[in-house]
């Protein structure tokens, strides 16, 4: 199998070459990565020793998909994964549509041009804010959770939040531009004869993810713990309880082959969670009291202003996943986590390399 990987010396990318180099299975493996995200280069030699041939492209710039060897599927791991992108005054709104949707445009461009199989790996932020924003949650062991007692919105269960919840928007502007580059991907699909596979993310996390608050969440809070940066729990009081959970990238690649060969399915089924779901779920609560344990108490400030788009719980049901592909993660959290403070403490500059300030 030829697989090209977009955006493959990026955290995800480059974990999902690695895993797929290291099974043995004889795939052809390529990459391309525009070098713009601080890090990208630390993956590039690595990549290539096992294998994988790297290209310099720009996923906007169709011209630099042209040159691009025919592949059998397309895994498009290019984003910018921010939520606050486009409104944090330090990123372009125009820009984060032009990366995030016309770059899925134009690789689906490139599949419709050699017949290729298409993978969009999208995200939980793709579900609509305001009923997330006023779920009724409880207090328990420093984390949030649906209220037991409560009528929750259609899709939201203590397993999570499953394909039905809403969409609509607010969304964000990221949000929003995986929601389009879902839609673009089916019609394409449908239009074009091309195998098409939407696999919406949890917070995907592991050893060499890009350390930012507003991205890399566990590896950012991790690598501050660790050298004694200052932290903060930012809205919902300022105490931390707010829950995200937890996947490696790596334990996508079973459920990547099983997309490969897949038969066509119904365009319902063309959709799902992928998620740790909550038996992977921490608070940053939690998140510091495991540093704590880890790596000695460190003082955590508290900040009781919103930030935007944050929510209180997101933690995604994989059941739809579980029933097509007899998929569910297999690295749990805590393992999670122990890799990405052996990578914190193998690379003690990490945060100044993959977020300089």
């Amino acid at each position: 199998m030829r697989i090209l990987i977009s955006g493959v010396c990026g955290f995800v990318g480059g974990t999902l070459a690695r895993a797929f180099a290291h099974t043995g299975a004889g795939h052809t493996l390529y990459g391309f990565d525009n070098f713009i995200r601080p890090g990208s280069e630390t993956n590039r030699d690595e990549l290539k020793k096992l294998g994988v041939k790297i290209f310099h492209a720009d996923l906007r710039a169709p011209s630099d998909l042209e040159s691009l060897p025919a592949v059998d599927w397309v895994i498009d791991a290019a984003a910018n994964p921010s939520v606050l992108a486009g409104v944090d005054g330090q990123t372009s709104s125009r820009q984060l549509v032009e990366h995030n949707l016309f770059g899925t445009l134009n690789l689906l461009e490139f599949c419709k041009r050699h017949r290729a199989g298409f993978i969009l790996l999208s995200t939980s932020r793709v579900y609509s804010i305001p009923p997330l924003a006023s779920l009724a949650v409880t207090v328990e062991s420093d984390a949030y959770r649906p209220a037991p007692a409560a009528k929750h919105p259609l899709g939201v269960s203590p397993a999570g939040i499953t394909e039905e919840f809403s969409t609509a928007a607010p969304v964000s502007l990221y949000g929003a531009t995986k929601l389009g580059s879902e839609a673009l991907a089916l019609e394409y699909g449908e239009t074009f004869g091309l195998p098409v596979w939407i696999n919406r993310c949890g917070v995907l996390a592991g050893a060499g993810q890009f350390g930012r608050a507003d991205q890399g969440i566990f590896s950012y809070w991790l690598n501050s713990h660790l050298r004694r940066r200052p932290l903060k729990y930012i809205g919902f009081g300022g105490h931390g309880h707010q829950v995200r959970d937890c996947l490696h990238p790596r334990d996508l690649v079973s459920l990547l082959d099983k997309q490969f060969s897949a038969p066509k399915f119904a365009a319902a089924d063309r959709l799902a969670n992928v998620a740790g779901g909550a038996a992977s779920a921490r608070s940053l609560c939690q998140l510091t009291a495991w540093c704590d344990e880890k790596f000695g108490r460190h003082p955590i400030a508290s900040d009781s202003t919103p930030r935007p788009f944050d929510l209180p719980w997101v933690v995604l049901d994989s059941a739809r996943a579980q029933r097509l592909w007899s998929w569910q993660p297999r690295t749990t959290t805590n393992e999670i986590l122990d890799e990405i403070a052996a990578h914190a403490h193998a690379h003690p500059n990490w945060l100044e390399t993959s977020a300089p300030l």
